[in-house]
């Protein structure tokens, strides 16, 4: 492996995990955890109800992990999870009225941390860097086509 293939490595996981890490801060004040608003991100997002473990593979999580994030989601009220018409054995996930606005707040909160965090790089290289980006995910993952490549 070339020092410019490790280095790339290396700078794609810690810039994604630190990237999580700051937007999670920013949703502390939110009361949920950071799967339970990328949850209900991506749950707003889909252009059809997703089943608990359409939910986890997105987040890049266990599905019994997953049950535990939504058990707290329907707790507080956020979401409810409803049988699917064609597999009883599979639950969907419905956002509520709640959900929905606690949706509103974040993305506020993350289109504000974006539009700060990235102000000061140039629109070309970002354009460059989402590209390569997004084609490499689908290399790897071309069968993701959850939420057409939009995340928080």
């Amino acid at each position: 492996m070339s020092d410019i293939d490790e280095r790339f490595s290396y700078a794609l996981h810690t810039t994604a995990r630190a990237w999580r890490q700051a937007l999670d801060r920013r949703m502390k004040d939110l009361g949920v955890s950071q799967s339970g608003w990328m949850a209900i991100a991506l749950a707003a997002k889909s252009t059809r109800p997703q089943s608990q473990i359409e939910l986890a593979n997105a987040l890049g999580i266990e599905g019994p992990s997953m049950v535990a994030v939504l058990d707290k989601l329907s707790k507080d009220g956020f979401i409810t999870r409803e049988p699917s018409p064609t597999d009883r054995r599979v639950k969907l996930v419905m956002l509520t009225e709640a959900g929905t606005a606690l949706y509103s707040q974040v993305k506020s909160k993350a289109n504000t941390f974006r539009k700060e965090f990235l102000r000061e790089v140039d629109p070309e290289k970002l354009r460059q860097a989402t590209e390569l980006l997004e084609q490499l995910q689908a290399m790897l993952d071309p069968d993701n086509s959850l939420i057409g490549g939009k995340s928080c």
